[in-house]
């Protein structure tokens, strides 16, 4: 099967542009709460809220307990959302993504434009063996099914009402395949804000229990990128930049901060970065330890040296605590 990459081109600029979110958001001679993403898990099948274990007030959240967190969280200044969509049920039935369109419209029928939205794409909370593709008979990555269930994602949520998509899968291609679907289906003005340079890490124990994706068998490995590798983390995301990407990001952040500006000069795009969630979860363990006196200032201190780095934005689990932290 043929994919073909299209170029970066003027729409790109446009998509954000057209609201004022998007505008804060890629802001660079300003830092304040409108740089910062919280992330959301909706999670079906349950109600109320469920602990994810070391991210402090971060929660799995049934449909209505997501509705009364977000309204906290848009009080305290927050405007940019990165949702989760954690099914019921994995296997075939998940795969047709009828739990994101709802988690989406919920949100959006609620708050509107007061937010704005976005979807992270994967399928790895929807598969039975935890992976972010589908697989064949024989295990191995069936990438032109996998594209193509990724552009179902994306058109299912952008339909409901998501203001943006985010992949997160690391397959080859996805970017140019979303951007040419959503094109198709006449969504020219959603932004798509790939997570362009991200590695096989040991820092996302605490999502994946909060997504429920961690995977049956082996890692990830063969598809996520090499620590070790500079140039390949490069090159990454100058694909997701010649295949149509709006937004670029690297994660973790932290441990990849030395990518932000050499990816910003070779693109010309926006980076952001993920303090995921080990990393958020390592300071309020030394909090908790009593060996960080402030954790607000040592939060603080993070943000600003993602964005000493070049960060025109950061996906954080503490963004909701930028108004305790006086931005």
């Amino acid at each position: 099967m043929n994919r073909t990459t299209t170029p970066a081109t003027p729409w790109s600029r446009l998509r954000l542009r057209q609201s004022p979110h998007l505008r804060d958001l890629v802001a660079e001679t300003t830092f304040t709460a409108a740089n910062l993403i919280q992330p959301i898990f909706i999670v079906g099948g349950i109600t109320g809220a469920e602990t994810i274990p070391g991210l402090g007030d971060n929660a799995r959240l049934g449909g209505h307990a997501a509705l009364e967190v977000i309204a906290r969280d848009l009080e305290t200044g927050v405007r940019h959302f990165l949702l989760f969509c954690v099914p019921a049920e994995k296997g075939p039935g998940a795969l047709r993504f009828d739990y994101a369109k709802r988690a989406v419209g919920l949100i959006k029928e609620q708050f509107g434009n007061t937010l704005n939205l976005w979807v992270d794409i994967c399928l790895c909370s929807a598969t039975n063996h935890g992976h972010c593709a589908m697989l064949d008979a024989r295990g191995r990555i069936d990438l032109g099914n996998t594209l193509d269930a990724l552009a179902a994602m994306s058109l299912a949520v952008v339909g409901a009402g998501a203001d943006g998509v985010s992949p997160s899968d690391m397959m080859d291609g996805r970017t140019a395949h979303i951007r040419a679907a959503l094109d198709a289906a006449g969504h020219t003005n959603t932004p798509i804000m790939s997570y362009s340079t991200k590695f096989a890490s040991q820092f996302y124990g605490p999502f994946r229990g909060a997504a429920d994706s961690a995977p049956q068998f082996g890692d990830r490995r063969h598809y996520q990128i090499d620590v070790r590798s500079r140039r390949d983390a490069i090159a990454s995301s100058v694909r997701c930049a010649n295949e149509g990407a709006d937004l670029l990001m690297v994660k973790p952040g932290m441990t990849s901060i030395d990518l932000i500006a050499p990816i910003t000069e070779a693109t010309g795009l926006s980076v952001g970065a993920y303090q995921v969630s080990g990393e958020y979860a390592s300071l309020l363990a030394l909090h908790g330890q009593g060996l960080i006196t402030d954790f607000d200032a040592a939060l603080l201190e993070t943000w600003h040296v993602f964005r000493r780095a070049g960060a025109a934005y950061i996906i954080t689990y503490g963004a909701r605590r930028a108004w305790a932290i006086g931005l």
